[in-house]
C-alpha cells in the first residue's frame, strides 16, 4: 500500500501525505461511520474534516442500505467551471468588481432560491491560469489561458435542505433498505435535487456572465454530495459521497480557499479508494473559532484582499472571517496527497482574481 494511504481498520482508510493535516475528530467520525450497519468500506480524502456527526471529505460504501444523512442537506452540491470570453490582457479588476452586481436574490419564477450561490463555503470566483502542467490535456479540452475562467460552487439550496429535514423527521439517522418504498422515495427526491443543483450552478454562471457582459462555455459541472449505485467485483453497492468528487468524471476542479490556488485535474479511477477524489482544501478551523482567532489581527477590509492579490466581495462580516484562507488547509498538500496515491493527473493551476460570496441586501 502507498504510504500516503493510511488504514485504521480493515475497512477504514484515508489519504494523507506527510504534509497533510487531518483533525483527529475527523478520523474518529470516519471510524464511527465504518461501524454503521452494512457499511463495507470508508475512505477519507486528504481534505477530510469533522462534520455534524459524520466527517466531510469522504466516500462511504454500503451494501443493501442507503444512508441519506451521509449525503447531508446540500444534495448535489458541486463545482461548475466555465471558460469566459474575458481577455486576460485587458483585465481591469476594478471594472469587474463594479460590474459583477448582486445575484443574492433568486429568480422570482422559481422556488428554493434557484439561481443563487448560498452561504457557508459556497462562492463564485473569477480565475486565471497561472501554470499549465499538462499541455496535451489542456489543449485537448480546448482551454484558453488568455481568457478568464469562472468557478461556481453551489448546491441544491432550499430543496436539498427540505428533503433531509423530512427524512430526519420520519426516520432519524437510520439507513433505508434498498428497493423499499422509503428508499425509492428518497432516491427520486435525491435525483431531483442533484438535477436542481446542476441547473443552479448553470444559472448562477449565466447571471454573473450577463452582469459582466461576457459569454462563455461550460467546461465541467460535477457533484461532490451524492449517492450512486456502483458495481465492484460483480457485486452491487451504494456509494455515498460527502464532500468527495467522483473519479468517474472526465475532469474535475479542486479549489483551495479564496486565498489559494485551484487545480484542474484528470482523475485516475481507483476502486480501492472508492472511485473518489478530494473536493477542495478542507477546513482546518471550526467556523465558531475563526473570528476569535483573526479579528484582533485583521480588519474586515484586510479580509477583502488575499496574499495572491485577489479581491473578495462579502457583505457578511461574520462570513468573511468564517471563510478566511487561514481556516483552510493548503490546497497544495491535498493535491500532493492525491498525486502520491496516484488518483489524479494535474492539468493546470489557477489563481483567484475576484471571489463573490454575497453583496448583502439590495
Amino acid at each position: 500500500m502507498d504510504n500516503s494511504i493510511k488504514a485504521l481498520s480493515e475497512k477504514t482508510f484515508w489519504i494523507a501525505s506527510k504534509n497533510t493535516w487531518i483533525d483527529g475528530l475527523a478520523i474518529e467520525q470516519l471510524q464511527a461511520t465504518a461501524d454503521l450497519p452494512n457499511m463495507i468500506k470508508v475512505v477519507g480524502m486528504p481534505d477530510l474534516h469533522p462534520g455534524q456527526g459524520y466527517p466531510i471529505g469522504a466516500a462511504y460504501l454500503s451494501h443493501g442500505l442507503i444512508y441519506p444523512v451521509l449525503i447531508g442537506s446540500d444534495i448535489g452540491c458541486g463545482m461548475a467551471f466555465w471558460q469566459t470570453d474575458i481577455n486576460l490582457a485587458k483585465l481591469s479588476i476594478d471594472k469587474l468588481e463594479r460590474r459583477i452586481g448582486n445575484i443574492d436574490q433568486p429568480d422570482s419564477r422559481h422556488n428554493y432560491n434557484l439561481g443563487t450561490i448560498g452561504g457557508g463555503n459556497h462562492f463564485a470566483e473569477l480565475q486565471k491560469v497561472s501554470q499549465v502542467y499538462n499541455e496535451q490535456l489542456f489543449n485537448h479540452y480546448q482551454l484558453n489561458a488568455k481568457k478568464l475562467f469562472l468557478l461556481v460552487h453551489s448546491g441544491s439550496r432550499g430543496l436539498g435542505h427540505a428533503i433531509l429535514q423530512k427524512q430526519l423527521a420520519r426516520f432519524g439517522y437510520q439507513g433505508l433498505v434498498e428497493n423499499s418504498p422509503e428508499a425509492l422515495d428518497y432516491l427520486a427526491k435525491h435525483d431531483n435535487a442533484v438535477n436542481f443543483a446542476i441547473l443552479n450552478r448553470q444559472i448562477v454562471a449565466q447571471r454573473l456572465m450577463t452582469n459582466l457582459n461576457t459569454q462563455g462555455h461550460e467546461v465541467l459541472n460535477v457533484c461532490h454530495n451524492f449517492l450512486q449505485k456502483v458495481t465492484l467485483a460483480e457485486q452491487d453497492y451504494w456509494l455515498h459521497r460527502k464532500g468527495a468528487s467522483s473519479a468517474m468524471d472526465e475532469i474535475v476542479i479542486v479549489p483551495g480557499s479564496r486565498g489559494d490556488y485551484s487545480y484542474l485535474v484528470k482523475p485516475i479511477p481507483s476502486e480501492d479508494l472508492l472511485l473518489s477524489l478530494a473536493h477542495g482544501a478542507g477546513r482546518k478551523w471550526r467556523r465558531a473559532d475563526c473570528k476569535g482567532k483573526l479579528e484582533n489581527r485583521y480588519s474586515v477590509n484586510d479580509m477583502m484582499r488575499t496574499k495572491l492579490g485577489s479581491r473578495v466581495i462579502c457583505a457578511d462580516n461574520s462570513l468573511i472571517f468564517e471563510e478566511a484562507p487561514q481556516a483552510y488547509k493548503s490546497i497544495d498538500s491535498v493535491i500532493e496527497s492525491m498525486q502520491q496515491a496516484n488518483i489524479i493527473t494535474v492539468i493546470a493551476q489557477l489563481t483567484p482574481i475576484l471571489t463573490y460570496k454575497t453583496q448583502g441586501e439590495n
